[in-house]
């Protein structure tokens, strides 16, 4: 096992809608980090070219002036963007999970890119299932995208926002032996006083339960939203009442849920870091493993189909159709439920 480490989490606002100037940006934050000895580099929620927030504070209708743009300023993979973050990944040594609005065909999805040191991405999970409003810009992801990948630092896992609420995605990660895990979070600003449930409080305490429950590490990224957005976005005085500047609360939790940094201030931008040792969870996981010692298989169990559901599935060489992976994967699922 390796020593010691450095990881961060980063607490900016992207220069919204504008996916060169934020990949720019990006760039400049991965340097920072490289500079002071960082390893791992954690980006928040659809952070280039920054979250749709004009779904929460408006009718459906009145956000399609937004769609246009916002669609041409998403990135696609193995674009001159694209090979600008794998460079400024392989030029500091550092891996990046970067937080995108991802563009594919006509559609877009809410995606996490996990480029390795080498530059190399080894990972283009999307978001499993949008949450609510979500849905009107995003379309949604498959079980492939529930991963948890080896590194040269140990294993590395990502998710969005929500779907730490969702236990079963929760479970899943954790059953893979998850030691990093990324937390990628838009911004804690939107209906403050009004909605508790998309507040500070109790996302980053999805974010610290996170850590407890899985004994890992998390690099808890999280968005601030600019003066420049609210401009942008809140011309109205109900729009402004709903969104509101700041609302950042990037942290990093240990193995035992215990926060690693202090917080930076709300409408702070930087860089939160912090000197992590994977030793650390051998002693967590002596005390609880969910999915190890501290389980119950014969009681309960997660059916979990990993395999991608692509919308055109091609006759292969050897003649396998749609209907023959479904058979397969109900007769997988069959004879696990009949362990």
């Amino acid at each position: 096992m390796i020593g010691p480490f450095k990881v961060a989490a980063v607490q900016a606002a992207p220069v919204f809608m504008d996916l060169d100037a934020t990949v720019e940006k990006a760039v400049r934050l991965i340097d920072e980090a490289g500079q002071q000895g960082v390893k791992i580099i954690a980006f928040p929620e659809t952070w280039i070219p920054g979250y749709p927030w004009w779904i929460w504070l408006d009718a459906p209708a009145m956000g399609m002036q937004h769609i246009v743009p916002y669609t041409m300023n998403s990135i696609q993979a193995g674009s001159p963007q694209d090979e600008t973050l794998a460079d400024a990944a392989r030029r500091n040594d550092i891996q990046v999970i970067m937080g995108v609005s991802e563009k594919i065909g006509g559609s877009l999805y809410m995606g996490q890119w996990h480029y390795d040191s080498n530059g190399d991405v080894i990972s283009r999970r999307r978001k499993l299932k949008p949450t609510h409003v979500e849905r009107t810009v995003f379309g949604e992801g498959d079980g492939s995208d529930m991963v948890v990948l080896d590194t040269e630092l140990g294993r590395v896992g990502a998710l969005c926002c929500w779907e730490h609420l969702q236990p079963l995605n929760k479970y899943a990660m954790y059953a893979q032996n998850e030691q990093i895990h990324v937390a990628s979070w838009p911004s804690f600003s939107l209906y403050l006083g009004a909605a508790y449930a998309l507040g500070p409080e109790l996302n980053t305490a999805a974010s610290q339960m996170y850590a407890a429950e899985g004994q890992c590490f998390v690099l808890a990224a999280c968005a601030t939203v600019s003066k420049e957005m609210i401009d942008f976005l809140c011309d109205t005085p109900p729009k402004q009442q709903f969104l509101q500047e700041g609302g950042g609360h990037a942290n990093i939790f240990g193995p035992d849920g215990a926060p690693l940094c202090e917080p930076m201030g709300t409408t702070v931008e930087g860089l939160q870091i912090a000197e992590i040792d994977l030793a650390a969870i051998a002693a967590a996981k002596s005390a609880a493993d969910p999915a190890g010692h501290y389980s119950r298989p014969d009681v309960f169990r997660l059916m979990f189909n990993n395999k991608p559901a692509p919308a055109v599935v091609n006759f292969d060489d050897a003649g396998t159709t749609l209907s023959d992976e479904i058979v397969e994967v109900a007769e997988e699922q069959i004879a696990a439920a009949a362990q």
